[in-house]
């Protein structure tokens, strides 16, 4: 359960070299890229100077995830999580730089979080589940379907806005070489065998193609914003 931090994910941006070890996340929410919380209080927002401290702000309750208070200093913190420290007013949504390297952005809308559809399943009583890219899941209608995004208001996960993958939706890119830019869907192609779905999309930066896991729907067709704050 220890990691080095030379072998730590690439999306945790801290020095390498400077000490031998980092905390680990514990299993959780997302993927293993994620950040462990400490991480996120320490390195990231810099709100204590040393792991003790960190844990013991985490400890006293001090810190939410996505509105809801979080004790253990090794809970993994992803894509749109939005960490708030109600004492200093201030909220954050981590998101990725041009490096893919998770930071922090302060923003106002900490009650609201996008999740990506990453499939669907019909369970007792015949409701639809969606399970989302988090590894979290919400019961809801037919309606929705994979690769969409739904706009949740956080910790109740009401669903508020439903934005379809669609040619001229509105999506950032989650990874690759391109990762953290915004853009619009321009053509999908499925391609036959076990190979990844294309996905071809028009940035400011020029037209590029990323594979379909990549792609992540923060807007809908015709609109010109996301529906939430990037802190850009």
């Amino acid at each position: 359960m220890h990691q080095k931090r030379l072998s730590a994910p690439k999306t945790i941006k801290v020095p390498r070299k400077i000490k031998k070890w980092i905390v680990k996340a514990a299993p959780g929410p997302h993927d293993k890229n994620a950040v462990p919380l400490l991480v996120v209080v320490r390195d990231f927002l810099q709100l204590a100077d040393t792991a003790r401290e960190a844990r013991r702000v985490i400890a006293a309750g001090e810190i939410r995830v996505d509105g809801v208070v979080r004790k253990d200093y090794k809970f993994p913190v992803g894509l749109f999580d939005v960490v708030s420290i109600p004492k200093i007013g201030k909220s954050y949504r981590m998101l990725f730089d041009e490096r893919g390297h998770y930071i922090p952005k302060e923003v106002t809308d900490a009650n609201l979080k996008l999740y990506k559809i990453a499939n669907k399943t019909l369970v007792r009583g015949g409701k639809v589940q969606l399970n989302l890219f988090d590894g979290s899941n919400i019961l809801a209608s037919n309606e929705y379907k994979t690769k969409d995004s739904i706009l949740l208001k956080v910790p109740e996960k009401e669903i508020v806005d439903h934005l379809p993958f669609e040619e001229g939706a509105l999506v950032m890119i989650t990874g690759g070489t391109h990762a953290g830019q915004l853009g619009r869907i321009k053509r999908y192609k499925i391609v036959r065998g076990s190979a990844p779905n294309l996905v071809t999309v028009e940035s400011e930066a020029g037209e590029f193609t990323t594979i379909i896991d990549h792609i992540f729907v923060v807007g809908k067709k015709g609109e010109e914003k996301p529906v939430i704050d990037l802190g850009v």
